[in-house]
């Protein structure tokens, strides 16, 4: 029987990846996504074949109407998800404490936790239902080691690492296997929004070093999710081999 995947945050980066990962093993794939173009733009590009078992959705999952809405409108080939994949998430500035911009830190709380809590909440009803299902948070390392100026970034994510503890504790009991991955560097879109589409500042966070890419972390997603159903890959820092821990990076001129 054909599994089907709801991932988050699906319009670029980790998301895109990962829809593309399991659509190409055969997967059915819900995409929700702010930007409803980019994920059109790069699904058309896949065969045909592939394109029937993707269904994109425009949600902002800080909302909570949008998330419940679209959770209606879901078809019936698609109703029964296997597997949830919290991706939707972003940090916005990089300033200590007392220079930040509160609406940064509300959209940074609304979409890395609120939103995280709104999707998992309507999602797992039915997995408990079915007792059977399995959620995969993406985390940070800034989950597991504040850093200089991360500040309400690294709460956000510290929370998301306290949440999947929590769910894995209340869901386990329901045969609902609950994991979290934790990368470091990756190279996409996160450090251009953080900087508020400053490109030549995003540039500089991977400079003269080699960053994960978008592919690693759907490929690590893709290994967890088809562990046997007896295993639960609970939690895996990923990082690149030049990056020792949050604040420390080993560059060089070679890149």
């Amino acid at each position: 029987m054909m599994k089907t995947i709801l991932v988050t945050g699906s319009s670029s980066g980790i998301g895109k990846s990962t829809a593309i990962k399991f659509v190409k093993a055969g997967w059915n794939v819900i995409c929700w996504g702010r930007r409803f173009k980019k994920m059109e733009a790069w699904k058309n590009k896949l065969p045909e074949i592939d394109q029937k078992r993707i269904f994109l959705q425009g949600v902002d999952v800080m909302s909570e109407n949008q998330v419940t809405e679209a959770i209606q409108l879901i078809p019936e080939k698609f109703k029964v998800i296997d597997l949830l994949v919290n991706n939707a998430g972003l940090a916005l500035g990089k300033s200590p404490i007392h220079k930040g911009l509160i609406k940064d830190w509300e959209q940074m709380i609304d979409t890395n936790l609120k939103g995280l809590l709104y999707v998992t909440k309507m999602i797992s009803l039915d997995m408990v239902d079915r007792k059977s299902g399995q959620i995969i948070n993406i985390g940070s390392i800034a989950g597991k080691e504040t850093y200089p100026d991360g500040n309400v970034y690294n709460a956000t994510k510290f929370a998301v690492d306290a949440l999947t503890r929590a769910m894995r504790q209340d869901l386990s009991q329901h045969q609902i296997r609950v994991s979290q991955i934790c990368p470091g560097m990756v190279e996409t879109e996160f450090s251009e929004v953080r900087f508020h589409g400053d490109k030549k500042k995003a540039q500089q966070v991977y400079k003269n070093m080699s960053p994960l890419k978008a592919n690693d972390i759907a490929d690590l997603i893709f290994y967890v999710s088809n562990t046997p159903t007896h295993v639960n890959v609970a939690d895996v820092l990923i990082l690149p081999a030049q990056q020792a821990s949050a604040s420390i990076v080993t560059r060089d001129s070679n890149n």
